[in-house]
């Protein structure tokens, strides 16, 4: 079994070839500087990284690390970063034109966000700004505004890259980055990570700060990136979280995984289910304990958030003089949620944090005795983009695609808690996400319980 085809080895083999010094950084960064000029990825950029701009920040992390660079976590390597940070002396768009020129006209940041500020540190070159869906309000990647990057899987359709964060994703899958900082409120990490067929971790909101980072969901966003691999999944949450993560000795005889059968395996595409179905026949031929859970309660999301969501709440208390002053600037299917937001009454939102308090204690209850659960990151492979393409005539299918594509992963969001997204199909299929999740915290447990799954997947 093959999960991937990927363009380039991942972050840590090229950081070893650093070290024993069978390449260079400048030759590195020239190979991601034509795999960024290609056409695979058009549209990924809203400001394309350039060549002088790459070798002065190459020079500059020479000069303060010296023979060290190589040493360093990121090693003087490519990471994209999405439109919804601050990057010093950069205007941040977050994916719109309201915050343009022709709108509110922000003026440049005056520092990095936190999140850009700690890959800088760890020796990354920050590699041009990705497009995203307008203020990373879709699970689906279609930004009219500056074009929809083309998904890399299929080289003769033009297929969706999942959003929000979708040229961040196009560019790992593309060979341009070694990884890609994005954001997560609904899936927007682990959907385009699922549909390109890389790696993307979602981790538990509170480890990385979303300090200069544009918010959608101040109650669900989240900071984390994606990867070639699980293993440099976790080297960036390290250096995004400021933390170590935990190593456990333990093997996938030892993992307890739990399979929900509510809500998340219903409605699978064919290949879609057969990847998923043949990935939990692999993990368990290999000794890994599964265990068929009802959790009925993951039912009960969709009709808690009727009547209010945090996402149209919080984006419109942010919004709520541009929606006013420059409605004729916004994709209009972002504009229709932001506008909802405005309609919905303080006594809903407060019920809404009082039933999710009470879901996410009943959820944790049930999952605590399991190392992870598993499902399909999203329940279909990616659709061409002339399907949902901008278009009021296309609009019903774009949502239906846009609620198909966020109900597996938004349950991790609305449950506080972590989950990785790493490719489960074979060579000659469209990709298809195996999704490991858990509960607040428990991000160490799913990032060790995925990098055996992965090892597990690419043996069989």
């Amino acid at each position: 079994m093959s999960p991937a085809s990927f363009p380039a080895p991942d972050l840590h083999a090229s950081q070893s070839a650093l070290r024993r010094g069978a390449t260079t950084a400048t030759q590195l960064l020239n190979a991601s500087l034509a795999a960024a000029q290609s056409s695979a990825c058009e549209h990924a950029w809203v400001v394309a990284p350039t060549a002088a701009d790459v070798h002065d920040q190459l020079a500059s992390l020479e000069r303060r690390h010296g023979q060290d660079l190589p040493h360093t976590p990121l090693a003087g390597l490519a990471v994209s970063v999405k439109d919804l940070f601050d990057v010093a002396d950069q205007v941040t768009t977050a994916g719109s034109r309201v915050l343009g020129p022709d709108g509110v006209n922000l003026p440049a940041a005056k520092a990095d966000a936190t999140a850009v500020a700690r890959l800088r540190a760890a020796g990354a070159v920050i590699f041009g700004r990705t497009q995203m869906s307008e203020f990373a309000f879709s699970g689906v990647g279609v930004n009219p505004h500056h074009g929809t990057p083309r998904n890399p899987c299929d080289a003769t359709t033009h297929r969706i890259p999942g959003g929000s964060s979708s040229g961040g994703a196009v560019t790992v899958a593309a060979g341009a980055a070694w990884a890609a900082l994005g954001s997560d409120t609904g899936g927007s990490i682990r959907i385009p990570a699922a549909l390109c067929g890389i790696v993307g971790f979602k981790s538990s909101a509170q480890w990385v700060p979303t300090d200069g980072a544009f918010p959608l969901s101040t109650t669900l966003d989240t900071v984390a990136a994606m990867t070639l691999s699980v293993r440099d999944a976790i080297l960036l949450h390290e250096v995004l979280a400021a933390r170590s993560v935990v190593r456990s000795p333990t093997g996938l005889r030892d993992c307890r995984f739990a399979v929900p059968q509510h809500t998340v395996l219903d409605g699978l595409d064919a290949t879609v289910a057969r990847a998923f179905e043949r990935s939990l026949s692999i993990l368990s031929a290999a000794g890994a304990h599964i265990v068929d859970v009802a959790l009925p309660e993951l039912g009960e999301a969709a009709d808690m958030q009727t009547r209010c969501t945090f996402p149209a709440a919080e984006a419109f208390s942010v919004q709520r003089t541009w929606v006013q002053d420059h409605a004729a600037l916004y994709d209009p299917r972002v504009l229709a949620r932001v506008l909802r937001g405005g309609t919905m009454l303080a006594g809903d939102y407060i019920e809404l944090q009082r039933a999710r308090t009470d879901w996410m204690r009943r959820v944790n209850q049930a999952i605590a005795p399991f190392d992870a659960l598993l499902s399909p990151t999203v329940p279909m492979v990616a659709p061409p983009l002339a399907e949902v393409a901008p278009g009021t005539e296309r609009d019903e299918a774009f949502f239906a695609a846009n609620a198909r594509l966020l109900r597996n992963t938004a349950l991790g969001n609305l449950l506080d808690g972590c989950g990785l997204s790493l490719p489960c199909h074979r060579d000659g299929e469209l990709p298809v996400g195996l999704m490991l999740w858990h509960g607040n915290g428990r991000d160490d447990s799913v990032l060790h319980a995925a990098q055996l799954v992965e090892r597990a997947l690419e043996a069989a």
